[in-house]
């Protein structure tokens, strides 16, 4: 496989959509209203890490523009848990791309207590050989969850599937004191 071939088409996804959903942070600062994004990321997802999933989950390289839905990811990162569901809906309402899926892991966590609003979209970028549908997945979620999830994925990776069980109850345990952060912090906003 042509991997050079193959990134183009991500890579030139990740970047409109950075510039896009950057942009409507932009518009609402222009217009003097708080902005429910806080700042945008994004990444396309890197040889190694595809072929270990290849590997990992028995995939064919023949389909993997198919079976793979975030090799083009972005993340959208919010101060508050209620503006993850704005952008939600601000993407919803968008027309230049389509949404294929959603995952609310932000209301309902994951068993080691990651949270985040996923969304798999199809875009159509446009290569001069013609429109290419790219799948791309973007995460909704908020700065404190942004922090726990860096990490937890830090110590994931550093140990693999040796993480031993009392760090991954620990990370568990903090997942919901900061969840709890969180909900404390839009507490306050909401009795200003």
């Amino acid at each position: 496989m042509d991997w050079n071939q193959f990134f183009v088409p991500y890579q030139q996804t990740v970047k409109e959509l950075k510039v896009k959903l950057r942009g409507l942070r932009d518009q609402y600062e222009k217009d003097g209203k708080s902005s429910p994004i806080e700042f945008v990321t994004g990444r396309v997802k890197s040889k190694d890490s595809i072929e270990e999933k290849i590997v990992r989950r028995h995939l064919e390289e023949s389909r993997l523009a198919l079976d793979l839905q975030d090799i083009a990811g972005v993340r959208i990162m919010t101060k508050y848990v209620e503006d993850v569901y704005k952008v939600v809906e601000l993407l919803r309402e968008r027309t230049d791309f389509q949404i294929l899926e959603e995952r609310d892991y932000v209301m309902n966590a994951k068993p080691s207590g990651y949270r985040s609003y996923h969304i798999v979209i199809e875009y159509p970028v446009q290569m001069y050989s013609g429109e290419n549908r790219v799948l791309a997945e973007i995460q909704v979620r908020t700065i404190a969850m942004n922090v726990w999830a860096t990490i937890e994925h830090d110590l994931r990776y550093k140990h693999g599937e040796d993480l031993p069980e009392e760090v991954a109850q620990q990370l568990t345990v903090l997942a919901e004191e900061n969840f709890e952060w969180d909900q404390r912090v839009s507490e306050i906003r909401a009795a200003e």
